[in-house]
């Protein structure tokens, strides 16, 4: 079924939505939770919590693209559950993902943390649409997907030391934008 079928199931209200939606985007949006939980039972959890969200938004929402809809909802509900349970521990994998980008990103505890975070992400955006797709899609995998060096290396046919050389360039030309761009503290 494409997407803009399941969308109309939605619309209609029909309770196949759901099926066709854990059908044809369960693992991903499972791997998505897994990247950044680390715990096949929360990832399970945040999997359905995400058709719930799903459900609850479309309609009046209609995604243009509905993987990257879903993709989003995922990871902002991993990251929610992550939160939660990092005030008990720390999840070793995802803090080093957070701590590689910590150069490049102003501190999440201003008071202008919602405005700045907004110009921030539309000024990354901007700065992956200017890279060769190589480099935009490492580092996605890496800071969105929670890829480990490892998954990203065999999906690209690239050794980890390539992997890991690619993600630190990229991050040092964004800390160059976001420099030169006045975002950059």
């Amino acid at each position: 079924m494409d997407d803009e079928q399941i969308l109309d199931l939605y619309w209609k209200r029909s309770e196949s939505a759901i099926t066709e939606t854990a059908k044809k985007f369960g693992r991903y949006c499972w791997t998505i939770a897994w990247n950044i939980l680390s715990d096949a039972a929360d990832a399970e959890e945040c999997e359905n919590d995400v058709y719930l969200a799903a459900w609850n938004t479309i309609p009046p929402k209609r995604p243009t693209h509905l993987a990257i809809f879903l993709g989003r909802l995922t990871r902002n509900i991993a990251l929610d559950k992550y939160d939660y349970k990092t005030a008990q521990k720390r999840n070793q994998k995802f803090e080093q993902i957070l701590s590689e980008l910590e150069d490049c990103l102003v501190s999440p505890h201003s008071v202008e943390t919602q405005y700045e975070a907004g110009q921030t992400a539309e000024t990354i955006n901007r700065f992956l649409r200017e890279q060769p797709y190589e480099s935009r899609a490492v580092f996605l995998r890496r800071y969105w997907y929670s890829d480990s060096i490892r998954d990203i290396a065999k999906q690209f046919g690239i050794s980890e030391s390539k992997v890991k050389s690619m993600l630190f360039r990229t991050r040092n030309r964004l800390r160059q934008y976001l420099e030169k761009e006045g975002i950059y503290r």
